[in-house]
């Protein structure tokens, strides 16, 4: 009889608290601002934040009147950064702001509904959870969420807004069978002892989230494992905009392609592809087609359609991943305009996607989420199997025949 196969995977979140999520939160509401005036907004912004200064850079182009600093000081406010003794706070924070207007010669091919730049963005979707996404990460944000909620509601009063998790989960034949190690970091007042710390976070939060079937005695849970955490957030550590980008998409699980969300309008691809990736994989894995499933799009700027779709199920596919691929452009618009029309993304909806993860959260204005395409998958791959072979298989014009490729791997 055949030994299972045995593997460790981890993945990793911070809390809205942590630097990084604060310039991502900043540079989406400055979207979201943008949106609400303007739904056409060109919008690229990005942030730095570092001990009492906050900087705002990048390029918009809109009708839009908005008050950068304003918003900035509020995103700032409702994340908990409202103590001058945290090194950071938003009354007293600098802010320098350096936006320019969108250069001509990018709006020129996305006035005409052509990509927003280049590149190649993955989704992915796995039967793990009800989130169909991967275990590690999905318990990682439950951790951070709940570490923040703790906080806010003043459940644990000495609590400050940054913080981290990691889980590491044990599979057996890929299928997650228990959790081995739990780091949960968590920034705090400095009076407050470490026994302290350690004993209400096992309580309120470790235990409030992993479930106990995947914990038993050999688990290990770290807490603050340095031993302190007093100084943190940008006054601890420089944060960016989209230097978070495992952590927002698949904790490491599927690909990346390198591009992050936050600050970006829909034209560009990176936000909106990757999004739309996601909704594809989804609704293949709910269909029931495959358990598993990696979707790739890649694009050329300025350019509608897409240069190449490739769809990977790992070998769990019910038909050929390259049968899946041609049903999938032949079903859906993989244009860029035909994506935001299709989630409808021109709406300010973005600040609420950069803490947390942009995937995995069944909430109403995150509908790359939808699972709406599952008759449709399910129905043309009926028909191509009963078919397989026949001239009768065609593809529309969302995704031309000699761009399509199925995964070699």
């Amino acid at each position: 009889m055949k030994s299972k196969e045995k593997h460790l995977f981890t993945s990793e979140s911070v809390t809205e608290g942590h630097p990084d999520k604060l310039c991502d939160q900043i540079s989406d509401s400055i979207l979201d601002a943008h949106l609400a005036q303007d739904p056409t907004s060109r919008v690229a912004c990005e942030c730095l934040v570092t001990t009492g200064t906050l900087i705002v850079a990048g390029e918009i182009t809109s009708r839009a009147r908005v008050d950068i600093p304003d918003i900035a000081r509020q995103v700032i406010k409702e994340v908990g950064y409202t103590d001058a003794q945290y090194g950071f706070d938003y009354k007293t924070c600098g802010i320098l702001v350096e936006v320019q207007r969108q250069s001509p010669d990018i709006a020129m091919g996305v006035n005409r509904g052509g990509a927003g730049d280049q590149g190649m963005m993955f989704g992915y979707a796995t039967s793990q959870n009800e989130e169909l996404m991967p275990l590690p990460i999905t318990l990682a944000h439950h951790l951070v969420r709940r570490l923040s909620e703790v906080r806010k509601q003043g459940i644990l009063k000495y609590l400050r807004p940054d913080g981290k998790s990691q889980v590491t989960v044990e599979y057996e034949d890929l299928k997650p069978i228990r959790v081995t190690t739990v780091v949960l970091s968590a920034q705090h007042d400095g009076d407050v002892p470490m026994k302290t710390i350690e004993r209400d976070l096992k309580k309120v939060v470790i235990q409030e989230i992993i479930p106990k079937k995947y914990m038993d005695s050999e688990t290990k849970i770290f807490i603050n494992p340095t031993g302190r955490f007093e100084v943190g957030g940008p006054h601890g550590d420089t944060g960016l905009t989209g230097r978070k980008i495992i952590v927002d998409t698949y904790g490491g699980y599927g690909a990346h392609g390198g591009g992050a969300f936050s600050g970006k309008d829909p034209s560009k691809v990176d936000r909106s592809a990757s999004y739309f990736a996601r909704y594809l994989a989804k609704n293949v894995v709910a269909s029931g087609v495959a358990t598993d499933c990696e979707i790739q799009i890649a694009y050329a700027i300025g350019v509608a359609q897409p240069v190449s779709v490739m769809v990977n199920t790992f070998g769990t596919g019910v038909a050929p991943d390259v049968e899946i691929t041609k049903v999938l452009c032949d079903q859906f618009d993989f244009t860029p305009q035909g994506i935001i029309e299709k989630l409808k993304l021109r709406r300010p909806i973005y600040r609420q996607t950069a803490a947390y993860g942009h995937f995995g959260r069944n909430e109403a204005d995150f509908t790359w989420e939808a699972i709406d395409g599952v008759l449709k998958i399910r129905k043309a791959l009926k028909l191509k199997n009963s078919n397989r072979g026949a001239s009768s298989h065609h593809h529309s014009k969302h995704c031309c025949e000699p761009l399509v490729s199925a995964s070699t791997r």
